[in-house]
């Protein structure tokens, strides 16, 4: 298997999508992570040209997809020669190894794909080692071929073995040997911050989270009057992204940080786990919901699934539903909700709000109820900061009052 970076820059790549349909999922479900996949495609710059799907089971053992199927798809790039086939799931080393034979184009799976994005996006020296890291963490058992591309990039090191040694043993030294500098490298630029976060001890923090492509980096923009990158594509921000706010003479920092997604490569989160750091350290974390996806609910549960694996499920939480106003009653017809017919957004409010007090919805770009979103982050925010200064509690007789109605 030789993974090459997706380049972009002078010609548009294009793709084929592949998806399983399991029995854990409905035919809309499968619609829906099969668009998802096309909006990675798009963010990595691919324009997708055609998508299949099959029920099965589970997926295949030897192609992903059934032998009939595969036939198809072999025939259709044949015929019209996309750049690349992306598949939805991981694919082992030997469901690699048998694509190769029958495919004469780039084969790329979701974590891949996904891995690719990050790489493309990542800006500080922390961020391209951690994605580095994953990437060779990816590869490692998925090796199927001599990577001569990967002993140029060491300068011809790592190739020490005799004469009689495999290539693929070659390959894993080399991949091994490179894990291990990325991972010495990490517990230096860790060691560095760790000095920055001890400087923050006495701040209360807040932590942005959300799915890909919430509003995150458009809020924090908005509460931080900074410019951090923000656009209608998934991760837009990869870096994690600390500024000092005040609300009403109150400090405290604020960071943005990548967004979840499902079926998150785990080398990700293990080689971001640093980054994720400002998470886990975070005295109250800003959920940031899309409530104009038709798969909202799911996204909040992606969400709080990964913060559970990082550690991070104890936290203060508010409940930020953004785009009230992109959102759409018939879009969400086909969830659930334990309700007579399609929830309205008024019905949606009242159901969260009675069941999740810290909770507010508004639109970031419309610059809709703002100011309540700022007065329920200061009732929390001046809970912890006169944790820590309690003396300070004694001057501020407006924010006794508050917080003793709270």
């Amino acid at each position: 298997m030789k993974i090459n970076l997706i380049e972009t820059k002078e010609i548009q790549k294009t793709a084929v999508l592949v998806a399983v349909i399991t029995q854990k999922q409905t035919e809309e479900q499968a619609v829906e992570y099969l668009d998802e996949l096309e909006f990675l495609a798009e963010t990595a710059g691919v324009r997708t040209i055609y998508k299949f799907k099959q029920k099965l089971e589970k997926p295949d053992g030897k192609y992903f997809v059934g032998k009939g199927k595969m036939e198809e798809i072999v025939a259709y790039v044949k015929e019209y020669k996309p750049d690349m086939v992306i598949f939805d799931d991981d694919l082992s080393s030997s469901q690699i190894r048998n694509l190769e034979k029958l495919l004469t184009c780039s084969i790329l799976d979701r974590s891949l794909l996904i891995i690719q994005i990050f790489m493309q996006r990542a800006r500080t020296a922390q961020a391209r080692t951690q994605v580095e890291l994953a990437q060779y963490e990816y590869v490692l058992p998925r090796l199927t071929r001599m990577w001569t591309h990967l002993s140029r990039q060491q300068g011809g090191r790592g190739t020490r073995g005799g004469p009689g040694e495999k290539e693929i043993e070659t390959d894993r030294r080399i991949v091994r040997d490179r894990i291990a500098f990325l991972k010495n490298k990490l517990k230096e630029i860790e060691k560095q911050n760790l000095t920055q976060r001890k400087s923050r001890d006495k701040m209360v923090r807040v932590a942005l989270v959300g799915y890909t492509n919430v509003g995150k980096s458009t809020l924090m923009n908005l509460l931080s009057k900074s410019e951090v990158f923000a656009e209608n594509k998934l991760f837009a921000t990869v870096d994690a992204t600390v500024r000092k706010v005040t609300l009403e003479g109150i400090p405290f920092l604020l960071a943005d940080t990548v967004g979840f997604i499902r079926k998150l490569p785990t080398t990700l989160i293990e080689a971001f786990k640093s980054t994720l750091a400002e998470v886990v350290e975070a005295d109250i974390l800003l959920h940031v919901v899309d409530i104009s996806h038709p798969a909202f609910e799911e996204q909040i549960e992606v969400v709080n699934k990964t913060l559970a694996e990082i550690g991070a499920s104890d936290k203060t939480v508010i409940l930020v539903f953004n785009k009230i106003d992109q959102y759409k009653k018939q879009d969400h017809e086909e969830i659930d909700f334990s309700m007579n017919g399609t929830p309205s957004l008024q019905d949606l409010k009242q159901m969260y709000l009675g069941k999740q007090p810290k909770a507010i919805f508004i639109s970031a770009t419309k610059k809709e109820n703002i100011q309540d979103l700022r007065t329920l982050m200061l009732q929390e925010i001046a809970k912890k900061y006169y944790t820590i200064y309690p003396n300070y509690l004694k001057e501020d007789t407006n924010l006794v009052h508050h917080l003793s109605n709270d």
